[in-house]
């Protein structure tokens, strides 16, 4: 068994995951009623990856700040610029390809219960109350943009701290690293108990009559994952792009394409950052602040959901009011995190933009919810990916002007 135990350690945890993906399908189709306990595998991994998320975030940004020396330059405004860039070139293709192959809508019901933000004020006035959260209520809400904040503000109140304090510090956020590398090494087990769940809770039935909604929706995140941001990337790093394009989809973007959490999948994308050999300083800051505003995938569905209603209500749009919705659409995505209900109930705000009243609009939701099983799981790995994409595209950018070597050949 030990033999064993070395042996499985010494396989990647791609493969790893790959192998518990594979039993999943096989339990859930053969034996559900035997697999149906192993649900608590998933609840508990993606329980984990939340918990200890939160804590993460506020002693490694704390640490860095704290420790940050006096003209050492981090990349933040490259990759914010990537990260908005990114943003609303997903919604401009959604537009794009939602014109180009319009989709009907059978409306359902379902969200009409449900709370839409008023407008792109409200969702703005959110977020921004958010940074201003009381730090254990935003720890405890695991609101990233509020630990984000308060975070930054202790590292800057600790830059004149003793040395022993930021030692401690630092051991705190080394000490919460080592938690993280202990539950992701439980993904394989988490992701069988969430592809069991997932396939003897919803199977395919209620997608079948939405199949050409999805095939556009899902379309458009494929063309922006694999078309989009390596043009993006390539602009920035002047080197192939694929290597390190795969690399995120396939260790970042699997895991959250099961969790279905950006915040979840926060300590999975700081371990491969580590991996990459990427500034701790900048990626220990860019991977939460992503997870909250690079949101693609979100401006893919907005964007397509709206039209496709637009569409079914015989709506003429013109080419501004178009383009208006794509900034729309990623302004709105950027703001998904701070309302609850995420990128769904943003779409009664970009519907209004063409006069939809509500009613419908949030039966717009509730196909939104019905598809939910495949459009959230490709919209988080997209969203989740990009995240590190971005970040190491950002610091081999900065690398590449200081004609340092590149890093971006681990990514093969």
């Amino acid at each position: 068994m030990r033999n064993l135990l070395k042996k499985w350690n010494q396989v990647s945890l791609v493969k790893q995951i790959i192998v518990g993906l594979i039993f999943g399908i096989i339990l859930a189709l053969t034996v559900p009623a035997v697999a149906k306990p192993l649900v608590i595998l998933g609840s508990l991994f993606v329980g984990a990856l939340k918990g200890i998320a939160p804590v993460l975030v506020l002693f490694l940004v704390m640490s860095a700040i704290a420790q940050h020396k006096s003209g050492q330059q981090t990349n933040m405004k490259s990759i914010l610029v990537l990260y908005l860039l990114g943003t609303f070139l997903a919604g401009l293709v959604a537009v794009i390809v939602s014109f180009i192959f319009p989709v009907g809508l059978t409306l359902a019901k379902g969200a009409e219960d449900m709370t839409a933000p008023g407008g792109v004020v409200e969702v703005l006035k959110s977020l921004l109350l958010n940074v201003v959260d009381n730090p254990v209520k935003a720890i405890f809400n695991a609101n990233y943009i509020g630990i984000l904040a308060w975070a930054v503000v202790l590292g800057i109140a600790l830059k004149n701290a003793p040395d022993t304090t930021k030692t401690m510090i630092s051991n705190f956020s080394d000490a919460v690293s080592k938690m993280v590398t202990w539950v992701i090494k439980l993904a394989p087990l988490g992701i069988m108990g969430l592809v069991i769940d997932s396939i003897t809770t919803n199977g395919i039935d209620s997608l079948l009559g939405y199949g050409k909604l999805l095939v556009v929706l899902l379309g458009c995140m494929i063309f922006v994952a694999l078309v989009v941001n390596p043009l993006i990337v390539f602009v920035a790093t002047r080197q192939n792009p694929f290597p390190l394009v795969f690399m995120c989809l396939k260790e970042s973007g699997i895991t959250a394409f099961f969790t279905r959490s950006s915040a979840a999948n926060i300590p999975v994308n700081m371990k491969l950052c580590e991996k990459l050999g990427l500034d701790k300083d900048t990626y220990s800051v860019s991977i939460p602040l992503g997870a909250t505003i690079n949101m693609a995938g979100a401006a893919v569905t907005i964007s397509v959901l709206t039209l496709g209603a637009v569409h079914t209500l015989g709506i003429q749009v013109d080419i501004p009011t178009a383009i208006i919705l794509s900034v729309l659409s990623a302004v709105c995505a950027c703001g998904a995190s701070g309302v609850a209900g995420g990128s769904l109930l943003l779409i009664p705000l970009a519907a209004s933009l063409f006069g939809i009243p509500n009613d419908v609009a949030m039966q717009i939701v509730g196909v939104g919810f019905i598809i939910g099983v495949l459009q959230d799981s490709c919209e988080t790995a997209l969203n989740s990916s990009t995240d590190v994409l971005f970040t190491a595209a950002a610091e081999h950018r900065k690398n590449r002007l200081e004609g340092k070597k590149s890093f971006i050949r681990k990514s093969a």
